[in-house]
C-alpha cells in the first residue's frame, strides 16, 4: 500500500477513535492532530474538512463493527443464535466493546439527530443495514421452521436492535455491563416463545 494511503487509512482509523469517544463536535481539529500525530497541514493534504474525516471516519468504525458481527455470525446454526451475537459482541461494552468508545450506530445516531444532516444520512444507512440483516436472519429462521409462520420479520428485529442499543446505553452510562447482559437473558426467553414447538 502506498505512503500515501497508509497515511490517509491511519487518520480514518485514529479520528474514529477519537470520534467515537468524544463526539463529533466534541473533536477539534486539534484533537485530531494530536490523536494522529499529523500536523494540520498534512490533514489537509488528505481531506478537505473535519466533515469529511468524520464521514469516512464513521463509515471505518461501523465496518470494523460489521466485521465482527460476521465473523461471529458465522459460528452460529440458529436464527436465534445469529440475533444474540448482535448484543453479545457488546456483553463487556464497558471495558472491551467492539470498537473504542462502544457503539458507532448509537454515538453517531444520538449525535447527529438534528445537527449535521450528512452523519445522519451515514447513520441512517447504518441503521437501514442492520435492520435488513436482522430481517434476513429472522426470515431464515422463519423459513427453516425455526420461527412460527406468521412472526411479525420487521416488529422483530426493530425489538432486537432497540434491546441491543439501550443495553449498551444504559451499560456505559452506568458504568455496569450487567444491562446489556440482562438483555441477552431476557432476549433469549422472549425468542424461545416465538419458535415452533
Amino acid at each position: 500500500m502506498p505512503k500515501g494511503e497508509n497515511t490517509r487509512n491511519h487518520i480514518i482509523a485514529k479520528s474514529a477513535e477519537l470520534f467515537n469517544q468524544k463526539g463529533y463536535a466534541g473533536s477539534s481539529l486539534s484533537d485530531i492532530t494530536e490523536s494522529t500525530g499529523i500536523k494540520k497541514g498534512g490533514i489537509y493534504r488528505y481531506f478537505a474538512s473535519k466533515d469529511e474525516i468524520a464521514m469516512e471516519a464513521y463509515q471505518y468504525a461501523g465496518s470494523v463493527v460489521v466485521g465482527k458481527l460476521k465473523a461471529a455470525i458465522e459460528l452460529e446454526d440458529t436464527a436465534i443464535g445469529k440475533l444474540l451475537v448482535y448484543l453479545r459482541v457488546y456483553e463487556n461494552v464497558v471495558e472491551a466493546p467492539p470498537f473504542i468508545g462502544g457503539c458507532p450506530l448509537l454515538n453517531l445516531a444520538t449525535e447527529s439527530d438534528d445537527g449535521n444532516p450528512q452523519l445522519r444520512e451515514i447513520a441512517r444507512k447504518g441503521l437501514a443495514g442492520t435492520l435488513d440483516t436482522m430481517k434476513a436472519i429472522i426470515a431464515g429462521g422463519v423459513e427453516s421452521g425455526e420461527f412460527k409462520a406468521d412472526l411479525d420479520i420487521e416488529a422483530l428485529a426493530t425489538f432486537t436492535l432497540s434491546v441491543m442499543e439501550g443495553g449498551i446505553m444504559i451499560s456505559k452510562l452506568e458504568g455496569d455491563n450487567r444491562h446489556v447482559r440482562m438483555n441477552i437473558e431476557s432476549l433469549m426467553a422472549y425468542m424461545r416463545t416465538l419458535c415452533l414447538r
